[in-house]
C-alpha cells in the first residue's frame, strides 16, 4: 500500500513537469474566448454547436455520450449538430505561432529567418560571422576560466589534504624516532645487567668455558605473529602515541618509576602492556572435558556456563530444564568420565541465562523460556524468589555487582524489567520496541545497564530517567545478542552479523569491530575480561581476541565423533563461553553438550 500511495503522489508531478514545457501560458493570462468551457485550456480541434458555443472536439464527443444538452446553456444537442470551427481553428493556430515565436530563442530567430529566405548581403554575413565568432571565443574563455578555478580548487584542497598527511607521517615518525632511542637505551641497558649476570653465573659454574645458549624459537614465532597482525598493531600503536600527544602529558605527572626505570613515552608503555599481552598466546589448549549430557536427556545444549564469586564452582544450564552446580577442582583433577555435579536443580522449562549473585556466594539467578525469573539458593537447592511478569521468553538475567539484591532481566515482550530480592514485583519497567536480547548491569555502578536489542542496537540507560536510553549504540547489522562489560568503561557486543563491537560508554564512542568467528542465527556465547574477548562460532570453534586488536588472537576447534554424528557433525556449534576471572582460563561448551576447559598457551 505504502509502495502505491508513494508511487500516486510522484507521477502527477512528473506529468506536470513533463507537460508544462508545452503547454501554452496560464489561464489568467489568455483571452478567455479561446478556452474551453469544459476543460479550461486553450481550444484544441475546434468544433462549434447548433446553438453557437465552441469546445475542443474530444471535450464535447465525451460529453454528449453521457448529455444531450449544451454544456454551456443547457440547449438540446447531439452529435450530429455539431460542426468543425474552421475560423477559430485558424486564428489558434497563428495565436500558437505568435506564442512560438515569442518564446523561441534568440538562435530559433536567427535560424527561422534564414530557412524563410530572408534576404542578407554577403557584408552582413561576414558581420554577423565575426560577431558569432568573437563571442564563440568569450564563451570559450569563460568556460576555460571556470574549468582552471575548479582544477585549481582541487589541487589546493589535495595539496592541503597531503601536507596534512605528512605533517602526521613526520609527526609518527618523530614518535617512533623517540620510541626507538628510548627501547635502544633500555635493550643496552638489559643485556649489560644480562652480561653482569652471565658473568657472575660462569663464575659459579663448574665448567668455566661453558656457553649460555639462547632459545631462538619462542622470539621467531613471536616475530611472526606480530608481522601477521602488523596492520592492527600499528594502527594500535599509533592511536595510543596520539593520543597521550593530543592529552598533553606534562612532564611532573609521568610515573616516575617508570620514567626512571625505562625512559619510555606513557603512550609507549602502553602499546608494550598489548603487545607484550598480545604475543604471549598464541593458542588455545585444552585442558579438561565434560560432558554435559546424560542418556536420559537427548536435548544437550548448554545455553548458559557461568563461574560462582570465588571462582571455585560453576553451573551450566540449557534446554535440558537443569541447573548443575560442578567444582572447577574436580573437573580439573578426576577423569572425563567422573565428573558429576555437585547440585541439581531441575525446572519447569528451558533455560536460557543464568547469573550468579557476586555478594551473596550461594545465589544463582536464572531467565526461561516461559518468561520466569528466579533466584535459587544452591545450598538448599530451592528457589527463594519466582518474578512472572514478563510475557514472554526472557533471555537474560544479571545480578548487579555494586548491589547485589537488585537484578535486570530482559524478554521477548519488549520489556527490560528491574528486580529487587526484597520485594516481589518489579521495581522497575523498561519499555522497548523491540525484543530483548541481552541486559548487563556496568560493574561499577548499579543506575547504568546496557541492553542488547535485535533492532541492532545497543541501548545504554541511566535508571534515574527511562524515558530515553543515555547512549544509543549502532553499527551491528542485526540483532544484538549479547553485551558484556571490559570494565566501567568499556562494553562488548556480539550479534548475528557476525561481528563483536567495542565501545566507550563514558564518551560514546566505537572503539572496534572483531570479525573472523561465524554467527548467523545461533546463541554462541559472549565472555570478557580485562584484555581477552572471547565468544563461540557456528562452525564449532571458540575464539579469542585482544580487546586492541581486531583479527583473533587464538582459536580452538571442538571435535565430533563422526562416527556417531554423521551429517549432523557441522551442524554443531559454540553455545557458551566463560572466563575464570582475569586468567587465561576459559569453559566453554557447545550444543552437543561438550564442555571443555580451555587454557591460552604460548
Amino acid at each position: 500500500m505504502g509502495g502505491e500511495s508513494s508511487m500516486g503522489a510522484l507521477v502527477p508531478s512528473l506529468y506536470s513537469e513533463a507537460t508544462t514545457s508545452k503547454m501554452p501560458p496560464p489561464t489568467e493570462e489568455l483571452d478567455k474566448d479561446i478556452l474551453c468551457p469544459i476543460c479550461m485550456q486553450i481550444i484544441k480541434d475546434a468544433f462549434l454547436t447548433s446553438c453557437g458555443h465552441s469546445f475542443c472536439y474530444m471535450c464535447i464527443t465525451t460529453h454528449l455520450r453521457n448529455k444531450n444538452d449544451c454544456p454551456c446553456c443547457s440547449h438540446y444537442l447531439t452529435s450530429n449538430r455539431i460542426f468543425p470551427n474552421f475560423l477559430l481553428n485558424k486564428i489558434l493556430e497563428r495565436n500558437y505561432a505568435r506564442q512560438a515565436a515569442k518564446n523561441a530563442s534568440p538562435y530559433e530567430h536567427l535560424r527561422q529567418a534564414l530557412q524563410q529566405g530572408c534576404e542578407v548581403s554577403v557584408k552582413e554575413l561576414d558581420s554577423l560571422l565575426t560577431l558569432l565568432a568573437e563571442k564563440k571565443r568569450k564563451m570559450e574563455q569563460e568556460e576555460a576560466e571556470r574549468n582552471t578555478r575548479i582544477l585549481l580548487e582541487f589541487l589546493c584542497c589535495l595539496r592541503k589534504q597531503k601536507l596534512d598527511e605528512l605533517n602526521e607521517i613526520q609527526t609518527d615518525l618523530q614518535y617512533i624516532k623517540e620510541d626507538i632511542n628510548a627501547v635502544e637505551r633500555q635493550r643496552i641497558e638489559i643485556c649489560r645487567a644480562k652480561d653482569r649476570c652471565s658473568l657472575k653465573l660462569r663464575m659459579f659454574a663448574d665448567d668455566p668455558n661453558s656457553q649460555f645458549v639462547t632459545q631462538s624459537g619462542p622470539i621467531a614465532s613471536k616475530k611472526k605473529w606480530v608481522h601477521a597482525q602488523f596492520n592492527d598493531l600499528q594502527d594500535c600503536y599509533l592511536q595510543k602515541r596520539r593520543n597521550w600527544a593530543r592529552q598533553g602529558y606534562k612532564e611532573e605527572e609521568r610515573d616516575t618509576d617508570i620514567m626512571n626505570r625505562e625512559g619510555y613515552n606513557p603512550g609507549l608503555e602502553d602499546f608494550k602492556s598489548v603487545l607484550t599481552n598480545f604475543t604471549r598466546y598464541s593458542r588455545l589448549r585444552a585442558v579438561a572435558e565434560l560432558r554435559h549430557g546424560d542418556l536420559f536427556h537427548s536435548a544437550n545444549i548448554v545455553s548458559s556456563i557461568e563461574f560462582d564469586r570465588d571462582d571455585e564452582l560453576f553451573a551450566t544450564a540449557g534446554v535440558s530444564r537443569r541447573i548443575k552446580i560442578f567444582e572447577f577442582s574436580s573437573v580439573m583433577n578426576e577423569p572425563a568420565d567422573a565428573h558429576c555435579p555437585v547440585v541439581e536443580m531441575s525446572t519447569r522449562s528451558k533455560l536460557s541465562c543464568l547469573s550468579w549473585n557476586k555478594y551473596t556466594k550461594n545465589h544463582i539467578a536464572s531467565s526461561d523460556y516461559e518468561g520466569i525469573v528466579t533466584v535459587w539458593d544452591v545450598t538448599t537447592r530451592q528457589s527463594i524468589m519466582e518474578y512472572e511478569e514478563h510475557e514472554k521468553r526472557a533471555w537474560s538475567v544479571d545480578f548487579s555487582r555494586t548491589e547485589p539484591s537488585m537484578l535486570v532481566s530482559g524478554s521477548d515482550d519488549c520489556k527490560v524489567k528491574i528486580w529487587s530480592t526484597k520485594q516481589e514485583a518489579s521495581v522497575l519497567n523498561i519499555d522497548m520496541k523491540a525484543n530483548i536480547c541481552s541486559v548487563k548491569y556496568n560493574p561499577g555502578s548499579s543506575i547504568h545497564v546496557a541492553v542488547g536489542s535485535a533492532d541492532h542496537h545497543i541501548h545504554y540507560y541511566d535508571l534515574r530517567n527511562i524515558s530515553q536510553p543515555l547512549y544509543v549504540f549502532s553499527g551491528h547489522r542485526k540483532a544484538v545478542s549479547y553485551v558484556k562489560f571490559l570494565s566501567s568503561n568499556e562494553l562488548a557486543s556480539a550479534s548475528t552479523d557476525s561481528t563483536l563491537r567495542l565501545w566507550d560508554v563514558k564518551d560514546n564512542l566505537a572503539l572496534r569491530t572483531f570479525r573472523g568467528h561465524t554467527n548467523e542465527k545461533n546463541f554462541v556465547g559472549l565472555t570478557v575480561n580485562s584484555e581477552y574477548i572471547a565468544c563461540g562460532s557456528e562452525t564449532n570453534e571458540v575464539f579469542v581476541y585482544h580487546k586492541a586488536i581486531s583479527k583473533p588472537a587464538a582459536r580452538h576447534k571442538f571435535s565430533t565423533d563422526l562416527e556417531n554424528d554423521g551429517d549432523d557433525a557441522g551442524s554443531y556449534f559454540i553455545s557458551a563461553v566463560c572466563w575464570k576471572s582475569d586468567s587465561p582460563t576459559m569453559l566453554t561448551a557447545n550444543s552437543q553438550g561438550t564442555i571443555k576447559v580451555l587454557v591460552l598457551a604460548e
